[in-house]
């Protein structure tokens, strides 16, 4: 079943419960989190060594898009993610709640949009550069480690009180987003 969101609600048991949260494909987010990173890197490298930002102001804008598509209707119908389904096909899927990971591309959101405004008025140098390696540094977290600093903080946001706990929040690749992560 797909929510209107984008996102699958899988028939997954753990042990003898079956979860109902929306659910995304791990593997699918880890390849999209390599995909992005790559692209990053690549407009990262012209805005520091040549000092063209060109490709960085596309990047960004591109990003910007992506992850509101991935907010809005899902990982599923997000160019990016539609290339990592693709090639993640022939592996199992990983199931993991879909709301840690929608706070973690809503943190993603606001970096390229913040990205996209900066560059594309005309700010060069350390800043963008700046906000451009922190992004890369959570993409490489992400598909190289499986580590998502967004599920983590998720997580502590919940834990603290300053999120709403929803019960629904079932299954965190690596488990972080259980409360008091």
């Amino acid at each position: 079943m797909e929510l209107s969101s984008g996102h699958r609600v899988p028939r997954v048991t753990v042990g003898a419960t079956q979860l109902r949260a929306a659910m995304v494909n791990e593997r699918e987010v880890r390849a999209a989190a390599g995909i992005t990173m790559a692209v990053g890197a690549v407009a990262f490298g012209y805005a520091y060594f040549a000092k063209q930002y060109v490709p960085l102001q596309v990047a960004a804008t591109l990003f910007f898009v992506e992850f509101l598509v991935r907010i809005t209707a899902g990982i599923r119908h997000s160019p990016v993610g539609r290339v990592a389904r693709a090639m993640t096909r022939d592996q199992r899927p990983e199931w993991v709640s879909a709301k840690p990971k929608r706070f973690a591309w809503t943190l993603g959101l606001v970096m390229a949009g913040a990205m996209a405004v900066i560059t594309n008025v005309g700010i060069r140098g350390y800043l963008p550069r700046t906000i451009c390696l922190i992004c890369l540094t959570l993409m490489w977290m992400e598909s190289a480690l499986g580590l998502c600093l967004g599920c983590r903080l998720h997580g502590l946001l919940v834990a603290r009180g300053w999120a709403g706990a929803d019960p629904e929040v079932e299954v965190c690749a690596d488990g972080g987003c259980r409360s008091g992560s």
